[in-house]
């Protein structure tokens, strides 16, 4: 079992590493916005909030999700199994993801850590993976509930977290897609356009475009946002500035 674990992390770690890599040098070849002057300081600190997470996965959030899924509850009928079961499980792991991404903008404590990640003032593969190790924690507790209620197997899991790290680098990037394909995919993923808005440093679009592998989440609970992507659009949380490493680190424990 665990080497089984073991060869599927190190699969899911050379993809995501690899798509991370394309975009990062594709969105700097075909940007879809200009770059503006960014402080150096904004790359360190996405990366060590990068390496802080990839670090606490390997001793926490890995040996917490594998837990769950080994002492699920024991009610899964025989019917959901097989590759129908596992559509069925990312279809429900994604509108769960719509969910709790959506608590962590409408529950206080839980905006404290997210809002590290919008703090960021421009959107590219970098704020991908740029999350506050509260954050992480906490939405590792909270699928390892739903493992165990649900008796998601760890396969499923594993699979959706991959296309999960697959479609945050895609959204997040600032890579320029032919308007037409942008417009297709739209109809069933996240695309960049669609997510640049929800990063918008205006509250009601902050608080909208939730989804993040399957459109349509949003307009199934009519949170999609009507604005549209322009080169203007300004990024970050409406009346905050980004902080420096140190400053990120600590935001969610500094008094309101």
């Amino acid at each position: 079992m665990q080497d089984a674990v073991a060869t599927l992390l190190a699969v899911k770690t050379g993809l995501i590493i690899a798509w991370m890599a394309c975009l990062f040098l594709a969105e700097r070849l075909i940007p879809a916005v200009p770059r503006p002057a960014l402080p150096r300081r904004r790359l360190i600190s996405n990366a060590v909030l990068w390496g802080l997470n990839a670090v606490a996965s390997v001793l926490v959030v890995v040996p917490v999700t594998v837990w769950a899924c080994s002492r699920a509850l024991p009610w899964r009928p025989a019917w959901w199994s097989g590759p129908a079961g596992l559509l069925l499980d990312l279809l429900i792991l994604d509108g769960l993801i719509y969910g709790w991404h959506r608590l962590n903008h409408e529950v206080p404590l839980l905006w404290r850590f997210h809002s590290v990640h919008h703090l960021d003032r421009f959107l590219d593969t970098t704020t991908a993976v740029r999350f506050h190790l509260g954050e992480v924690l906490l939405s590792a507790l909270a699928r390892a509930g739903v493992v165990l209620l649900l008796a998601i197997p760890l396969a499923s899991v594993l699979v959706y977290e991959t296309l999960l790290l697959l479609a945050t680098i895609f959204h997040h990037s600032n890579l320029r897609l032919p308007p037409r394909l942008e417009r297709a995919l739209s109809w069933f993923v996240v695309t960049p356009s669609i997510h640049w808005v929800h990063h918008h440093r205006v509250r009601r679009d902050t608080d909208s475009n939730y989804a993040t592998v399957l459109s349509l989440w949003d307009p199934l609970f009519r949170t999609r946002s009507p604005t549209r992507r322009t080169p203007g659009l300004a990024i970050g949380v409406e009346g905050r500035e980004d902080e420096a490493l140190a400053g990120l680190i600590v935001a969610p424990f500094r008094p309101s």
